[in-house]
């Protein structure tokens, strides 16, 4: 019998398919997608929808029950990708809780957290540039996948992690941590409550009621370079056996777990940053795992529906707690923190009533947080704290969503254009991380650290408001710039 000889098969007889075989990712997939789509696209929001209410179902009803739809097929989307897409996931979580079911449930309740000023048709409005947002994300998610990747040549300058500045970092999060703490009154305080720790930044002497850069400066330092030290020696030591045998690398690990467990616990911290925090590990420890990418997206909607109301018990002592009374799940979301829809209803009525656009002076203010109110004397106030004067509300801590931020400054056209502008930049971080982390898993890449903790903190930056989120990423900032090395000498860098 003849043999073809490219491939052994005898003539005459037809090829055999070229089957590759089937991952556990794929199945993977393919048992979750079922069920995942449905429970997102289908049945939370019909759940929700069948609630008894006098709510009213009018445009901003029916407006709201799609943009819920699309937000969860999305979710659905960066769930069962086969590639693991952080920031889009996060941001597409956001959506899907805060944008999508919390104001659903708000609209059939016929509860609001925050009261909303205006007309029915600012809400309508609200909730249809919502859309128009998450659209232009995704079609600047598009238009990135059309650029070609990086070419090896450049990839060799790519920022490294010196191991000499790493040392340098972990010295500067122990100092850091270490004065919080002691200004603070000692480690005991960060497990009581959040309004005890805010009572010892002011007292501390470091805050005055005119600024708060003093405290955000205070809070930062303790908390962020501790993070950061602890995510690039976890990095080093999951993709270093190297590492791994080394006593004092294990060492130092182990007593930035300790101070990351005191400064960066739930208890003293915004349930938003314990969810970066959370995040950014998680995605540091497991790189390459789907199955931990996956339940991090499936179960963060779990969390925010069910946990994040309930940790609010941490915010105040024994004194002032307000206890968490719900008679069904549903009940927390519209009493508190899921206030975006509402508070972009309300930004437009604001502008629309005189005070129009501010043509990026709210972008500026965000950006130069650190200047002082006492030399900046026009320095504008967050845009939660603006919209909430002008609501004559008495607690102007409100949040104020990316889509707020930028129809302030912008107006329609400069929304539209900023969150396309972000999908691309998304999309093509993501791809950069997806290949940092499966097709050169080095130690010491920078990008491996800086998405996870992007993906984690786009909950802060989503909600809002900018300014208050800005103290944050300016340390953060300093922390990478100190780690960061452009040299290709591999005696220098984590190995």
């Amino acid at each position: 019998m003849a043999v073809d000889a490219r491939g052994g098969v005898p003539s005459g007889l037809p090829a055999p398919l070229d089957v590759p075989p089937v991952s556990p990712r794929a199945v993977l997939s393919r048992a979750l997608a079922v069920p995942l789509v449905l429970g997102l696209v289908f049945f939370l929001p019909v759940l929700v929808a069948v609630l008894p209410g006098p709510g009213i179902r009018d445009e901003a009803y029916w407006l709201q029950l799609v943009l819920t739809g699309y937000a969860g097929a999305r979710l659905a989307a960066m769930t069962l990708t086969t590639r693991r897409r952080l920031i889009q996931g996060s941001f597409w979580l956001f959506v899907y809780v805060a944008m999508g079911v919390a104001p659903l449930a708000q609209a059939v309740l016929g509860q609001t957290p925050t009261p909303v000023v205006g007309t029915r048709s600012d809400l309508v409005l609200a909730v249809s540039l919502s859309l128009v947002g998450c659209v232009a994300f995704d079609v600047g998610v598009l238009l990135a996948r059309h650029r070609p990747v990086l070419r090896t040549r450049v990839r060799r300058r790519t920022a490294s992690v010196s191991r000499r500045r790493l040392y340098l970092l972990v010295a500067l999060a122990y100092a850091a941590s270490a004065l919080f703490v002691i200004k603070l009154g000692g480690p005991s305080v960060f497990f009581s409550s959040r309004q005890e720790i805010s009572e010892g930044i002011q007292s501390s002497g470091v805050a005055s009621a005119e600024s708060h850069v003093g405290s955000a400066f205070l809070r930062g330092f303790g908390t962020v370079p501790a993070l950061l030290a602890f995510l690039f020696l976890t990095r080093w030591l999951v993709t270093s056996r190297t590492a791994r045998r080394r006593p004092s690398v294990l060492l130092v690990w182990t007593g930035l777990l300790g101070v990351n467990a005191l400064v960066n616990n739930p208890v003293s911290n915004p349930r938003y940053w314990f969810l970066t925090v959370m995040f950014s590990i998680l995605f540091t420890a497991f790189p390459k795992s789907p199955v931990m990418y996956r339940a991090a997206l499936a179960m963060g909607v779990v969390a925010a529906l069910l946990l994040f109301p309930f940790m609010d018990r941490f915010r105040y002592d024994e004194n002032g707690q307000r206890p968490v009374e719900s008679a069904s799940a549903f009940d927390p979301l519209v009493r508190k923190d899921y206030d975006q829809i509402g508070m972009f209803a309300n930004t437009i009525t604001f502008v629309d009533s005189g005070a129009g656009h501010a043509y990026g002076r709210q972008l500026a203010a965000s950006t130069f947080f650190f200047v002082p109110r006492s030399v900046w004397h026009g320095k504008p106030l967050d845009s939660g704290v603006r919209v909430g004067q002008w609501m004559g509300m008495q607690n102007t801590n409100l949040s104020s969503p990316l889509w707020a931020e930028l129809w302030l400054d912008f107006g329609p056209v400069g929304m539209a254009g900023g969150f396309l502008g972000l999908g691309y930049l998304c999309a093509r971080a993501d791809r950069r991380y997806t290949l940092r982390t499966l097709d050169d898993p080095q130690p010491g890449h920078v990008l491996a650290i800086v998405i996870p903790v992007v993906a984690g903190y786009a909950f802060i930056l989503l909600r809002g408001p900018l300014l208050q989120a800005s103290g944050r990423i300016g340390i953060a900032l300093v922390c990478l710039a100190l780690v960061t090395t452009f040299r290709s000498d591999p005696r220098r860098l984590l190995r």
